[in-house]
């Protein structure tokens, strides 16, 4: 949601953009995309209507795709800006677990917000993708959100390393987030610019998935000299799964493995009702 066309000419905008690079980053292994709207002034929007169209068009491009939408509040502060992907019903969406500072920015998520964003996700059946920049939101999201039931199965988390005031990407690091993690919570890992290469190389030989792309990295190498494309990106950590012996999952695989089944209109209409007893 930050980088513009003049950091790097590949970062997708428009919604016939997103659509489109959905598709190759689809084609070159991805099982699922996560993805932030933008207006006309190529600005991060709440406007509805455009996630309709880029949730409906992945979904028409990339059969099969898991989609997930994000509620940042970084530009947007209010529950009812942040939720509106959630009407929109993603397969999955971001729920970052404790405020944080970026290198030029905060990014608060109070308590309240944070229970607000989940119970939403409960009631439309949409799984959080679970947002952890430090050890303490997985303790949060361990002992007392999913104590409280305000997460229930199934689990899927992405750790994120290597932004300026979180966590460093380092080896250490990357194992002590892993091991305190339910056992049952499918992770994938990515470090923020120059670490995103060597954290995600990592998690693949350690038996755990990738996030990948240019919202966390717009180069192929530390030293900034080629532009990276997202299906570039992906296709690199292809090459490194299958040097070590693993194969990227489909689409259908994926859902397996974290415990997603397909979304259609009719299956999307979870009710309300029905969320509520799963937490009684």
């Amino acid at each position: 949601m930050v980088p513009t066309k003049q950091d790097n000419p590949a970062v997708p905008i428009t919604v016939g953009e997103i659509v489109a690079d959905a598709r190759r980053c689809y084609d070159a292994g991805a099982s699922l995309v996560h993805v932030h709207a933008r207006d006309e002034d190529g600005q991060p929007t709440v406007q509805k209507e455009i996630h309709e169209s880029i949730i409906t068009g992945i979904r028409a491009a990339c059969p099969g795709m898991l989609i997930c939408g994000s509620t940042s509040g970084r530009t947007h502060k209010r529950f009812e800006q942040r939720a509106v992907v959630l009407d929109c019903l993603p397969d999955l969406a971001s729920l970052t677990m404790g405020s944080l500072n970026f290198p030029k920015q905060a990014s608060v998520n109070a308590p309240d917000m944070i229970q607000a964003l989940a119970k939403a996700m409960l009631d439309r059946g949409i799984v959080p993708e679970l947002e952890f920049f430090d050890l303490g939101m997985i303790d949060y999201a361990r002992d007392y959100m999913i104590r409280k039931r305000l997460l229930v199965k199934p689990f899927y988390a992405n750790l994120l390393l290597g932004s300026l005031g979180t966590v460093a990407a380092n080896p250490y690091n990357l194992v002590v987030m892993v091991r305190a993690l339910p056992k049952d919570m499918t992770w994938s890992a990515t470090g923020i610019g120059r670490s995103q290469f060597p954290i995600n190389a990592l998690a693949v030989t350690m038996g755990g998935h990738v996030r990948v792309g240019l919202e966390d990295s717009l180069w192929y190498d530390a030293a900034k000299t080629q532009p990276a494309t997202n299906a570039g990106l992906i296709d690199r950590v292809v090459q490194v799964a299958r040097a070590v012996g693993r194969e990227p999952a489909s689409p259908e695989e994926a859902r397996q493995m974290i415990g997603i089944s397909a979304r259609t209109r009719e299956h999307a209409n979870w009710s309300v009702a029905a969320a509520q007893e799963v937490v009684r």
